[in-house]
């Protein structure tokens, strides 16, 4: 029986088939989905709940809340302040309002607009040092009193479990609750509900480990040395202890353990001792559009923007050619050695020396977009924008002027005389913007001032490789240690155009246990590079026969050495330089069509799957699963029909070709393309020779 109208709609085009599994009876459940994210935004979980809420919503209706801590500020700018629409939520919110402790109710304003029930840690931070003892007398977990963020994760809990005792004793046997909890600073909710034996089925997701992030950040060869750690030891040196013991007791108290991806599954069992019971991966809504150029025309729009923000950068050294220029960029939290920023500087100097070596004349300027400490914009960078923005008005007056004693010669019936349609003031004015432009120092390769100048790793990197962007560099480097926003007033555009303008996300990480930031750039038809120590690209060399065929080039970073790593990622990077504007256009159409495998409507299936097996091991005499229905079928794409779009197999051997050479060679038809023939192929390809759900040793 599907699910619901909504969940059993199938994804890639039809192809999925219905969901097999029994429905669940929602309107006899309550669901809850902790987070400390919840309304407020840190990282890559916040991109999860908030996605996720629209399909969620659509099954469970009013039957589904959202819980985690209160900040003011978010609440007034994003959540609409409502009456509980359920008695027994309202009666259990007013017994913790009337002992001291304040809960806020309302619906997020995000699609699908859940909703939410917020905590005010701080309003019952009196209660802390009798929590403490409780955690301590139960689970005999102590929690230092400098550590602020676990000791806040403590009170949330405790709010949290008091608010269920509450809520199940005011709705007796019916409805039951399902409650998902995420991450260890939501984990003690988890911990102390089920201490307290409150009558729900519990689901823990962990998106990371605690101690796998700190260990790889660390530079530890995690991987490879994954069964040799003695954890406790590892957590101990690091000061974490307390918090990896909470993770640790999250995750063995749930009735089901999940987790994002299957190497975080190997990692997860290793670290916290426990086998995930379901890999749930991460999604994202996909909006397709009705015609396959829409997506390539905001691509053109967004690079011009882009392309307006070079030309003031690079003022006085714009000497290349932006027609033949390449964006690439890197984006995430500013961790220097896991998100791979390491590997990818090295590359860019090797693609630098390759790109002169060979005369060619494509330049790729790249983007660090992570978040660091500064103090306020470079003050060169804002003055290229200024200079840009004369410029262009400078031009848009003579243009003005030309152009109107252009059309009244035209009028009269002469052709004007071009050296007298101009005024000496106008080459005047031609001249002094001209001179305005020159500048006798380096286009900055930070937007910045940064506070950190001489110990940033971005910036002690850039000096030991030496990309200053000067003139004969062919790679040119810009760090925007900020997140990127339409109101600034140097680039002024979202992250969702600004990926869109892009040619090429590269995303070489070491450790990421998913990876959002290249399944965006695949929903926007965005090439990326991303690694097979992420779980997205697991999930895309599990899902699709020919991945670097649509678009997403998968680096080795598990079984080879930083050097032969360094080596691919350049290839991959010059590979794609070599393209010509019609192979990129192809790839683009190819990778933006594998956005179906990570459509919500595909892979929420899986929290589903979660929340039933919960169900079953918390109430057993009420829900059952077909031990068969633990196993779900995956699927896969095929390689593409026509020549992949790789300079190796379809244009000339030589290190750069031009783009009307390319289309005389296409002309004749040694690469046959017919992109909606292919795409149909494909659809109708489609093959599930493995089974998801199943986790590795």
């Amino acid at each position: 029986m599907p699910l619901s109208r909504s969940l059993s709609m199938t994804s890639l085009s039809g192809v999925l088939p219905a969901w097999e599994e029994d429905e669940l009876p929602v309107e006899d459940l309550l669901l809850f989905e902790v987070a400390w994210e919840v309304t407020n935004k840190v990282g890559g979980i916040y991109t999860v709940i908030q996605t996720k809420a629209k399909i969620t919503m659509d099954e469970w209706g009013e039957n589904y809340f959202m819980m985690g801590p209160y900040f003011e500020q978010n609440f007034k700018t994003q959540v609409e302040a409502c009456e509980p629409p359920n008695p027994a939520i309202r009666k259990a919110m007013e017994s913790l309002i009337h002992n001291g402790c304040q809960v806020h109710f309302g619906r997020w304003l995000i699609e699908g607009s859940p909703y939410v029930v917020l905590f005010d840690i701080g309003s019952a931070a009196w209660n802390l040092d009798r929590w403490k003892g409780d955690l301590w007398h139960t689970c005999h977990i102590g929690l230092p009193y400098h550590d602020r963020e676990a000791n806040d994760s403590l009170i949330l809990g405790s709010l949290i479990a008091w608010f269920f005792k509450e809520l199940t004793d005011n709705l007796g046997d019916k409805p039951n609750v399902v409650c998902h909890f995420h991450e260890w600073q939501a984990g003690l909710g988890l911990i102390l509900s089920r201490s307290r034996r409150i009558p729900m089925a519990t689901v823990f997701t962990t998106h990371a480990t605690l101690l796998g992030r700190y260990l790889c950040a660390g530079n530890a060869d995690f991987y490879n040395n994954l069964d040799k750690f003695n954890v406790d030891k590892e957590a101990g040196e690091r000061q974490i202890y307390h918090r990896y013991c909470l993770e640790r007791a999250a995750v063995h108290c749930a009735h089901v353990f999940t987790t994002v991806s299957e190497i975080t599954a190997v990692e997860a069992n290793h670290m916290l001792h426990r086998r995930p019971d379901v890999v749930t991966p991460n999604g994202l809504n996909v909006k397709k559009f009705s015609a396959m150029h829409e997506f390539q025309n905001l691509h053109s729009t967004s690079k011009a923007r882009i392309q307006e923000f070079i030309r003031g950068h690079f003022y006085g050294h714009l000497d290349f050619n932006l027609d033949k220029t390449l964006f690439f960029f890197i984006a995430g939290r500013y961790e220097f050695s896991n998100k791979g920023a390491d590997i990818f500087l090295e590359s860019l100097s090797r693609l630098n020396y390759l790109l002169q070596v060979h005369k060619n004349d494509v330049t790729v300027v790249v983007f660090f977009i992570m978040p660091a400490q500064t103090n306020n914009f470079n003050v060169e960078s804002l003055k290229g924008q200024a200079i840009r923005k004369q410029l262009w008005d400078t031009a848009h007056i003579v243009k003005e002027k030309f152009g109107k004693k252009l059309y009244d010669a035209l009028l009269k019936g002469s052709i004007p005389d071009m050296n007298s349609i101009l005024e000496r003031d106008d080459f005047t004015m031609m001249k002094r913007a001209i001179y305005a432009t020159q500048r006798h120092s380096l286009p900055p390769v930070t937007t910045h001032n940064m506070l950190e100048d001489s110990t940033d790793p971005i910036l002690t990197n850039v000096r030991r490789i030496g990309l200053f962007n000067s003139r004969s560099d062919r790679v040119k480097i810009i760090f925007h240690p900020e997140f990127l926003s339409s109101t600034s007033p140097l680039l002024p555009m979202d992250y969702e155009d600004f990926v869109r303008g892009c040619n090429l996300g590269v995303f070489p990480s070491y450790y990421e246990p998913w990876g959002y930031t290249p399944g965006e750039c695949t929903v926007m038809g965005i090439p990326s590079v991303t690694t097979n120590l992420s779980g997205f690209g697991c999930f895309m060399e599990e899902h699709v026969s020919d991945p670097a065929a649509y678009g997403i080039y998968i680096v080795d970073r598990r079984f080879c050495s930083p050097e032969e790593t360094c080596n691919q990622l350049t290839q991959y990077m010059f590979s794609f330089c070599q393209q010509s504007r019609r192979q990129r256009i192809i790839q683009r159409n190819r990778t933006e069509r594998l956005s179906d495998l990570l459509d919500w409507r595909f892979l929420g299936r899986f929290y589903v799957h979660a929340r039933h097996l919960a169900l079953s091991r918390a109430f057993p005499e009420k829900y059952t699963m077909d031990p068969i229905t633990l196993k779900t079928e995956g699927y896969r794409y095929p390689r593409p029909y026509s020549v992949p779009p790789s300079p190796s197999a379809s244009v000339h051997s030589t290190p750069h070709h031009s783009d009307e050479e390319e289309d005389e060679y296409n002309d004749d038809e040694h690469e046959p393309y017919d992109e909606d023939l292919e795409a149909e192929r494909d659809r109708l390809n489609i093959k599930a020779p493995f089974v998801l759900g199943a986790v590795p040793n």
